[in-house]
């Protein structure tokens, strides 16, 4: 009996070992070399939660690590990747994320999220296709109170010294990416594509955060290619192409109570085609106070644009607000040089400011405009400010 006894406890432990065996050998396969794979944690075509175990495998790493998502088209539906993780990390994707078509399958506001991480990349040749187009709709957009809560494609929350490049955002049903409090940042040969119908498609937004880098991209899609918001520092754009959508836009500023001073923004050497704006800044009227200091385009080239140069401290889309009283945001230290190219519309230049707080320190130096149409030649238009020209000013009237 006692043999017996012990030839099964020798089984168990047999038993055991193997099991542990089996364990560390699946683990050993999933991840080689830092690498965790998706494909060896299960993805089929839906690949949601492999890639949520495959993130928490290489977020607990001790080591530097990455994760793989290969050449292929997969499903993909809401998730977060959040840190802090104990090593620097790196999501590759190679292949074609596909978000749900139904929006209603897309709570919380994102798709894709990732919050909490220091040291993290996101590259590859892959593609974030948020398959929009019948988000856009006017029955839709309604539903979700005129598209403001449809889902954006990829958020970034909380991230610090970071590089997102090479890869491509599509389609998104709301902004493509939302940045926010984040620091030290960059997007490098990022791309963003949607038609410019669609609807509220920001390609990326900024809002509280510093040390943003966007440089040699390309933003083609039906809102602001790239749009700043309130508590934005050190924001430097290198190398845009935008178009289609409406430029590249500072605010809108002032809608809500304790909005953050903007601060130190850098655009140069942008192309902006086909848009509705180039270079913007705006506030809302008759709402709440605000600063913003120290902006300055430079070296922009306009083709067919229409406003190519505008600030606009009575901005109020589709008449949703009073003009009863002025801007409360003060604006100060702006300048715009060396802007050259074509205006689709007559004023090439508009300096709208506020009543209450004209803009103080406004410098324009070198633009060189030209309009073709009816009602030219190219003018521009000055109100609550007193511009400093310099050099070549073709839209004479500030």
């Amino acid at each position: 009996m006692a043999n017996k006894k012990m030839g099964l406890e020798v089984v168990s432990s047999a038993i055991i070992s193997f099991s542990v065996f089996l364990l560390l050998a699946s683990t050993t396969q999933a991840q080689s070399n830092g690498v965790f794979d998706v494909t060896k944690y299960g993805a089929g075509k839906d690949i949601t939660e492999a890639l949520t175990n495959a993130w928490k495998s290489a977020c607990a790493s001790t080591k530097a690590s990455k994760v793989l998502i290969p050449s292929g088209t997969y499903w993909l539906r809401r998730v977060t990747l959040a840190g802090p993780c104990k090593a620097a990390i790196k999501l590759q994707v190679d292949g074609i994320l596909q978000a749900p078509v139904d929006p209603d399958k897309l709570s919380g506001g994102h798709w894709v999220n990732f919050r909490y991480i220091d040291q993290f990349t996101l590259s590859g040749r892959g593609t974030f296709d948020g398959q929009g187009k019948v988000a856009w709709s006017k029955s839709t957009c309604q539903k979700y109170k005129d598209c403001d809560s449809l889902p954006m494609n990829i958020r970034f929350d909380f991230i610090t010294n970071a590089l997102v490049r090479d890869i491509t955002s599509r389609d998104s049903k709301n902004f493509h990416v939302n940045v926010l409090g984040c620091r030290n940042l960059t997007f490098q040969h990022f791309t963003v594509r949607a038609p410019g119908e669609s609807v509220n498609t920001d390609g990326i937004h900024i809002g509280r955060s510093t040390g943003i880098y966007i440089i040699d991209s390309k933003i083609g899609t039906g809102d602001d290619c790239i749009s700043v918001g309130d508590g934005t520092e050190e924001l430097h754009i290198t190398g845009v192409t935008c178009g289609p959508g409406h430029g590249i836009s500072v605010g809108s500023l002032g809608k809500y109570p304790n909005e953050k001073p903007v601060s130190g923004i850098f655009v140069k050497n942008c192309t902006i085609s086909d848009t509705t704006n180039g270079v913007r800044i705006k506030s809302w009227p008759n709402l709440y106070g605000g600063v913003a200091s120290n902006m300055h385009f430079e070296d922009i080239v306009m083709n067919n644009v229409q406003n190519p140069v505008i600030i606009d401290q009575v901005y109020c889309p589709w008449n949703q607000c009073s003009l009863k009283a002025p801007s409360k945001v003060k604006i100060s230290d702006v300048s715009f040089k060396s802007i050259r190219g074509t205006s689709a519309t007559p004023v090439a230049v508009r300096i709208a400011c506020s009543s209450g707080f004209p803009c103080q320190n406004v410098k324009l130096a070198n633009i060189n405009l030209a309009y073709r149409g009816p009602g030219g030649p190219a003018k521009s238009q000055c109100s609550n400010v007193k511009p400093i020209i310099s050099g070549i000013m073709s839209a004479s009237g500030c």
